[in-house]
């Protein structure tokens, strides 16, 4: 399974990703391992909002009950390895343009392995503190850009050059769909799919 890896990527990313590529995974590993890195983040932010509560400033301690907590960590796994499965679309669609070819699999491989840190980071939700949350995700994203910028030209043989402009284009993909989640989420919540706070 990728769990195996993760070790690797952060420490000696180059040497782990060319293991990566000699020893492909299964598409149903891949997909299985990706809905486990998903489940951490929507666990964590479930037991947060219902159990402990977030204390933001200085006011009460805010709930979620556990009803919509749970609806809405559903929904962050199934956002999760949407966003996940789409960016995949797109690195395989892009790689043609630079002299490459993948199948979806190895498209989704490099996908789920790149966005590992910034799920592993989730965990952090555990700790109801905004300005910690915001740094163990600054540094998720970190690890994630590099293993994308470092991954890309290994997986996708191609030169490093080629790779870098690669990985750039994927970059902004990615930022384009982050924004595209967050717009479809306040349609969502528009509707009355929001959050219901416990008073």
């Amino acid at each position: 399974m990728l769990v195996k890896h993760l070790w690797g990527l952060y420490v000696q990313p180059k040497d782990e990703w060319i293991d990566i590529d000699t020893h492909h995974e299964s598409l149903l590993s891949v997909v299985v391992s990706l809905f486990l890195f998903a489940l951490i983040p929507a666990v964590s932010a479930w037991y947060t909002a219902s159990v402990t509560g977030w204390k933001l400033g200085f006011g009460d301690t805010t709930y979620l009950s556990s009803s919509s907590a749970g609806i809405m960590a559903v929904g962050m796994v199934i956002a999760s390895i949407a966003i996940v499965a789409i960016f995949s679309l797109f690195v395989q669609w892009m790689a043609a343009n630079f002299g490459s070819s993948s199948s979806f699999t190895q498209a989704l491989e490099l996908t789920t392995y790149t966005a590992a840190p910034i799920f592993i980071t989730g965990i952090a939700a555990l700790i109801p503190i905004a300005w910690v949350i915001m740094i163990a995700l600054l540094i998720g994203v970190a690890f994630s850009v590099r293993a994308l910028y470092t991954g890309v030209p290994i997986i996708m043989h191609i030169t490093e050059e080629r790779g870098f402009i690669y990985a750039s284009s994927l970059l902004t993909v990615g930022l384009v769909l982050f924004v595209a989640s967050m717009g479809v989420t306040v349609v969502m919540w528009s509707f009355g799919l929001g959050p219901e706070f416990i008073i």
